[in-house]
């Protein structure tokens, strides 16, 4: 509370003196020595009390007293007077004038102090009454307001289902108004049916009430308002409850969905068009393009589809969230549209892939042209809730007769060559070509691979090390699958990996590599040679709702202390399903699973994982570690990340340590553990436990 404030008027500088010595570490003192100015002063400081001295000249302290209780700013401000008289009737006249209180002289100053800090405290308190009432105040005609506007139905009632308060939508609904509805049974003004048999259906207030919780309305449910008219609607009653947990009434919200039934009849529309955009889907876009490639064939022009794609549109989408990313769609939708002419369409066919179907072509330079204009287009800042996003899309271009023969064909080939763009960067446009297809081929030849890899269970699994820093000796190791061809080479895993997470098989890969995992720890501690073995975890495994049995079966088939599990993700798998992730995870720490947050430092929202999810491990990009030496920015990156681990009890691994420099700097800084080829590359298991383990083996 901000400090209170007392006005002195005394026209004797002596008295005023005293006074503020006598007050001024109670609150802050402000005198006045001239009576005239006094409402002037009060104005401009607001006063919680005044001390008035009661002979003064030109206005002596009653008049002024008058004058204070007559102004609406000042009227509240409690009023002492401080006087050398003694008798009843100046007493009397300053207590009728609207003081509260009358100090004589000459002053005792303790007796004065205890007498100013009661009327402080008094005043202290009235003040904030006046604000929680004004605030009460406030908040109830913001809460009617909002009940008023809302597009709901809502009712409430007291317990014994009466109504208490009905908003405008729900008067319309039910055909009463506010002053005859208040104080009805809530079955008089809601006549609720079946719709289809006409049954009176049993209002879900009462079972709320009854049951002490959230009960729906029946489906297939209509009101019959009071004037006749009939309405479907869905609803929810919830029990209201005070402080203490009693119910104290119910509140009843309720829609009328009349119109959206009706639109059922409109589904041939929904079944061909997007729902946000309002543009053709896949389906209606398969049949315009066998509709365009006989047109073409006749006229002997080209059929272009070009298959838009948003860059980075799920990073977007998940960090700002779906209702921001489909403000985006339709704008976009929108912009690509004014491309549109009689031998132009555009379709919505994914969350954020567009088509853009050009027919009866005779030159190439216009398709240059049109896919240089969506990505103008698409680059343009768009505003949303008062915010620009830039965006940028990848383009994949495929031309009929030249291509393809059907529209399927042309689709694929499209997709193809989008794919190409992605990987040329940003707001690019690529046409298909044989180069691609042998592309595409090798594609399939590797998702082969996987596949017989998977089945045969012969993926491979090499083990890094981990390493304290300032001892150098074994701390850990993190898993790395490997996947040969036919000549026995080993396929990068940035080859494999992302082609397991789009067709689904990181799943059963990761099974794989966690049973392989959980089979060497558990042999090695067995052996003497404990080691805790770190396990990469894709996002899209924790959409596998039997994640977190399969960990458990691993652990015990195995025998396996949880302990010498370490899960490493990153953040994109966390940000993949928030709660989902979030639930998962605290089961598996629980048991006693370690967390680790891989890649730290590059991702979109790292700290606030720190608080949400239960990590024990940070792991420092090896792009920080590499720069460190060379880019102060980097080492202070690095830096502030140790510290921040530190703070928050968690351990600390440094990714990609190649130099003794980088090592040194390290220990330097407080790092604990690190790894990186200055200690070694992953190695086969033989080789990893003949360099590491054996020596070690009791």
């Amino acid at each position: 509370m901000s400090k209170q404030t007392i006005l002195i008027v005394d026209d004797q500088p002596e008295n005023l003196v005293l006074l503020e010595s006598g007050l001024n570490d109670m609150a802050d003192v402000v005198t006045c020595h001239q009576p005239s100015k006094a409402m002037q002063v009060a104005f401009e400081c607001d006063p919680d009390i005044i001390l008035l001295d009661i002979e003064m000249p030109d206005i002596n302290g009653f008049e002024l007293c008058k004058i204070f209780k007559a102004h609406v700013k000042t009227r509240a401000i409690s009023i002492i007077f401080i006087t050398s008289h003694h008798d009843f009737e100046h007493e009397s006249k300053a207590l009728a004038l609207g003081a509260i209180d009358f100090i004589s002289r000459p002053i005792n100053l303790s007796v004065c102090r205890i007498r100013i800090q009661n009327h402080l405290r008094l005043s202290a308190q009235e003040r904030q009454l006046t604000n929680a009432y004004k605030a009460l105040q406030s908040e109830k005609e913001h809460l009617h307001v909002t009940l008023k506007s809302i597009a709901d139905a809502v009712i409430a009632t007291d317990v014994e289902e009466r109504v208490t308060f009905i908003n405008p939508v729900a008067q319309r609904l039910t055909g009463w108004n506010g002053n005859s509805a208040i104080g009805q049974s809530i079955t008089t003004i809601m006549n609720l049916f079946d719709a289809s048999t006409n049954d009176v259906l049993i209002n879900p207030v009462s079972v709320a009430l009854e049951e002490e919780r959230v009960v729906a309305m029946a489906l297939n449910a209509k009101i019959v308002s009071r004037q006749g008219r009939e309405y479907r609607v869905t609803d929810s009653a919830a029990p209201i409850k005070d402080s203490c947990g009693k119910v104290t009434g119910t509140v009843l919200v309720f829609q009328d969905v009349t119109e959206s039934i009706a639109m059922a009849t409109q589904m041939s529309h929904l079944t061909n068009h997007d729902p946000l955009t309002g543009l053709p889907n896949r389906l209606l876009l398969h049949d315009r393009l066998m509709q365009s490639i006989p047109c073409n064939i006749r006229t002997n022009t080209k059929l272009a589809v070009l298959l838009i794609d948003i860059d980075n549109f799920k990073y977007l989408n998940d960090t700002l969230g779906h209702q921001v990313g489909d403000k985006v769609i339709f704008q976009l939708s929108q912009r690509l549209e004014e491309l549109c002419d009689a031998h132009t369409s555009l379709s919505r066919i994914g969350g954020d892939e567009f088509v853009l179907m050009s027919s009866g072509i005779n030159s190439s330079n216009h398709i240059d042209v049109v896919a240089t204009q969506i990505a103008t287009l698409a680059g343009t800042p768009m505003k949303v809730g008062g915010e620009e996003y830039k965006l940028s899309v990848s383009i994949g271009i495929s031309v009929f007769p030249d291509d393809a023969s059907n529209e399927q064909e042309l689709l694929r080939h499209a997709d193809t060559a989008m794919y190409r763009a992605k990987t040329l960067g940003r707001s690019r446009f690529c046409y298909f070509s044989d180069e691609l297809q042998s592309e595409v081929d090798q594609r399939f030849q590797i998702e082969r691979l996987l596949n017989k890899a998977i089945e045969e269970q012969t993926l491979e699994v090499f083990f890094q090390p981990k390493n304290n820093l300032a001892t150098g000796e074994l701390v850990g190791a993190e898993a790395l699958v490997r996947l040969r061809d036919e000549n026995n080479n080993i396929i990068p895993p940035d080859a494999f990996i992302p082609l397991a997470e789009e067709t689904g098989l990181i799943h059963a890969l990761g099974d794989q590599v966690l049973h392989q995992c959980c089979k060497a720890a558990s042999r090695w501690l067995k052996e003497g040679n404990p080691v805790r073995v770190g396990v990469n975890i894709a996002a899209l495994q924790f959409s596998n709702e039997q994640f977190y049995l399969n960990i458990q079966q691993a652990l015990k088939t195995y025998q396996l202390s949880p302990k010498w599990l370490e899960l490493e993700l990153t953040e994109s798998a966390l940000m993949h399903d928030f709660d989902m992730t979030r639930t998962t995870l605290q089961k598996l720490s629980d048991t006693g699973v370690s967390i680790s947050l891989d890649d730290f430092g590059t991702g979109y929202s790292s700290l606030s994982y720190l608080r949400f999810f239960p990590l024990d491990v940070l792991k420092v990009d090896r792009s920080f570690i590499k720069d460190m030496l060379n880019d102060d920015q980097a080492k202070n990156i690095v830096d502030a990340i140790i510290h921040l681990a530190h703070s928050l009890n968690l351990q600390l691994v440094a990714e990609g340590i190649e130099t003794s420099a980088q090592l040194e700097t390290l220990k330097s800084l407080g790092c604990q553990e690190g790894q990186g080829y200055f200690y070694s590359k992953p190695l086969p298991i033989h080789e990893f436990e003949a360099r590491y383990l054996s020596n070690n083996a009791k």
